[in-house]
């Protein structure tokens, strides 16, 4: 699960980093990913619904309709 997990992610960053952000795994236990936005993606407003609209919604398409994503400081 945890490699299928940071699969999407890689290549999920890439859409983070064209706008000036990127993300840091911070910790993975099971169905819970912890993430750490850097950049402008760190301090924008609409990071909320980044991780959860977007990062979140599409683990749990593609993996497991359980994951969980938090987003750490």
């Amino acid at each position: 699960m945890e490699a299928k997990i940071k699969r999407v992610l890689e290549e999920l960053r890439v859409h983070l980093q064209a706008d000036g952000g990127d993300m840091e795994v911070v910790k993975i236990d099971g169905k819970n990913v912890d993430l750490r936005l850097k950049g402008a993606c760190g301090c924008c407003p609409h990071a909320t619904m980044t991780i959860k609209d977007g990062i979140q919604r599409i683990l749990r398409e593609k993996i497991d309709k359980d994951i969980v994503v938090e987003r750490v400081e």
